[in-house]
């Protein structure tokens, strides 16, 4: 009993940091979460899910990271913009996440996307579709690991309760 109490902790940790790494860059929020299955894995002696399972769940928390890094770039260059409107991008988000949670990130994406596209990509006709293409990058890759960080977190419950 003891056991599972602390692999449920341990698993709760998880998730949160893997939600929270779902909307904070630089936080690979969905393999931390994947992480909590591997725990209620090997505490349960491999016995709480298929193989199968772990396997497609893996390549989706590895689907998730690729996808956040391609969608915000992908739609910055169809919209014109520049590596100052993806960097200032990235940079309103951090700001945007310090100093005004919880909407700190999209309104701090969407500036510095913004900013960046004027201040430093002069030649950029429309910054403002620029940084609304930014934004809608990011928002979607967000969507994307928090829908499949979900999917695992509902799995690692599960899990954690079949320890009991």
């Amino acid at each position: 009993m003891t056991i599972a109490i602390i692999v449920s902790l341990v698993t709760l940790i998880l998730i949160i940091i893997g939600l929270l790494g779902c909307v904070l860059p630089g936080i690979p929020g969905p393999p931390i979460a994947y992480a909590s299955l591997i725990v209620i894995s090997f505490a349960s002696g491999w016995q709480s899910y298929n193989t199968l399972l772990l396997i497609l769940l893996a390549v989706a928390a590895l689907f998730a990271l690729i996808i956040d890094n391609i969608l915000p770039v992908t739609s910055a260059k169809k919209a014109g913009a520049g590596k100052a409107g993806i960097w200032g991008s990235i940079i309103g988000m951090v700001a945007g996440i310090l100093f005004v949670p919880p909407y700190g990130p999209i309104l701090g994406a969407f500036l510095g996307a913004l900013l960046g596209e004027m201040l430093f990509n002069r030649s950029n006709r429309n910054p403002w579709k620029a940084a609304l293409a930014i934004l809608t990058g990011t928002m979607l890759g967000i969507l994307v690991k928090l829908t499949i960080t979900g999917v695992i977190a509902a799995f690692a419950v599960m899990g954690a309760l079949r320890l009991y």
